[in-house]
């Protein structure tokens, strides 16, 4: 409880006294005002935590005051206190934002565990919003976290999509970063306080989707043991994700098109219709417009889908991105990890840049996640890899007896080879490191770090 402050804001001066007394056993910061007027400038001043305030005050009321604490944009948590004749005044006021009402005369030890719940509701109310600050200074749209000309367009049209309302149909092959497009335009919009609820729509069956969608009553069908609502009215005044909306059953795409048109629905198993206040944005890794021409996808809701369109390229068509990408995932997974990692080795990085990347961006985290396990040095070596990344001639120098590999780890068996390899271009070279790390097509630092690594530093390095 400690600098925790509260505000009492009460004509009557006994009750600000009882309140204060207990309130500081308690270990608040206590302040008190008599009147509404007073209340709200020191709100003003002293920034409270929590606000205890009467409706019938002289001067400026609670009602007043607690409107003009709003407007002001206060984050103090309000509770007010009322006699029974105007509950339904306090029952208004917490429509409009206020915590809690106490009527009088009141319990004590209910106003303390309300005052603690308040404080308590305080704090979570701060971290959400540190959280939603970090959260949107991440989901950026000035395309920092980008070094490709096509996808900094792609970002321009983010950035001016974001703050309206518009429906936004997203399009990619999986693993291009598509859902981190969906966070950038849900948390640069006037919803970013609202919910962002996802749903993958491959991953369940028709039946299953429709309920996940729309909710269902009690007993709509056999498993319906309680009522559940559904994604569209949970993401209320918020963001709904429909990821590969290409695989949406016909059946469901006509309920979807009319709550794109009309912004209501029923659950299933009710006749009562719901409105809903949503922004909806959808994903696919399959061509809609092909789709429509095979009458597998509704051409009514491919219009209604696609109002902006935004096509995230391939990563093997953003060849500057997979360098900048790796090292931002190897400074997060060697974070992570607890562990000091500086770069990729040349011959890592250009192993990386030659690739075709067929699982795109989800493909190289992973590769880089397994890279920093794998790695014993301050650099991410070939070797440290995934061995389909490899170049073949790497794989034409294993061994082929049988029993050189029975047991032991493709990692151990390759490592070895690259010892023995290294050991011997360097006594073909006299122990001339220079032209050995130009023989085996590697920096001389990196063969450095092979050496110390191997144990092979005996060997005399010649000018």
């Amino acid at each position: 409880m400690v600098n925790t402050k509260i505000l009492i804001v009460d004509d009557e001066e006994s009750v600000r006294a009882m309140l204060g007394l207990i309130l500081c056993k308690e270990g608040y910061e206590v302040s008190e005002a008599d009147d509404g007027v007073k209340g709200l400038e020191i709100a003003e001043r002293d920034r409270p935590d929590v606000i205890i305030m009467d409706i019938r005050m002289p001067k400026m009321d609670g009602m007043t005051a607690f409107r003009a604490i709003k407007q002001r944009q206060l984050s103090a948590v309000v509770i007010l206190m009322t006699a029974f004749g105007t509950v339904d005044a306090a029952v208004e006021a917490m429509k409009a934002g206020a915590y809690d009402y106490i009527i009088k005369p009141f319990n004590i030890e209910e106003v303390k565990i309300l005052i603690r719940r308040a404080v308590e509701a305080k704090r979570l109310t701060a971290e959400a919003n540190l959280l939603r600050k970090e959260i949107s200074s991440y989901y950026r749209t000035d395309g920092t976290l980008t070094n490709s000309s096509r996808m900094r367009q792609v970002y321009e049209t983010v950035a001016r999509v974001a703050p309206a309302q518009t429906t936004v149909l997203i399009t990619g092959e999986s693993g291009t970063g598509k859902e981190v497009l969906v966070n950038t335009i849900h948390y640069n919009s006037q919803r970013a306080n609202g919910p962002l609820i996802k749903v993958n729509c491959s991953a369940l069956p028709e039946a299953l989707l429709e309920s996940e969608l729309f909710g269902h009553e009690k007993g709509a069908f056999t498993s319906a043991a309680v009522r559940r609502l559904g994604r569209f009215e949970l993401a209320d005044k918020g963001t709904l994700f429909l990821d590969e909306i290409g695989e949406m059953p016909l059946a469901v795409q006509v309920k979807l098109l009319r709550v794109l048109q009309e912004r209501e629905f029923e659950r299933v198993g009710s006749c009562q219709t719901v409105k809903t206040d949503i922004r909806i944005i959808a994903a696919t890794n399959r061509s809609l417009p092909e789709m429509v021409a095979k009458g597998e996808f509704r051409e009514d809701l491919y219009y209604r889908l696609a109002v902006v369109t935004l096509e995230i390229p391939p990563l093997r068509k953003r060849q500057e991105d997979i360098a900048f990408l790796g090292r931002l995932f190897l400074q997060k997974f060697a974070r992570e990890a607890n562990r000091d990692i500086d770069d990729f080795d040349r011959e890592a990085i250009a192993l990386l840049e030659q690739h075709h990347w067929p699982g795109n961006i989800r493909e190289l985290s992973n590769v880089v996640e397994r890279a920093v396990i794998m790695g014993t040095g301050r650099l991410i070596f070939a070797e440290d890899l995934p061995p389909y990344l490899l170049p073949l001639q790497c794989a034409a120098a294993l061994p082929e007896n049988p029993p050189y590999w029975q047991g032991r780890s493709l990692k151990d068996i390759i490592k070895e080879a690259e010892k023995n390899i290294i050991r011997k271009v360097l006594a073909c070279n006299h122990g001339n490191r220079m032209k050995t790390a130009r023989d085996l097509a590697i920096s001389r630092r990196a063969l450095q770090y092979k050496i110390e690594e191997y144990s092979l530093a005996g060997a005399n390095e010649e000018s």
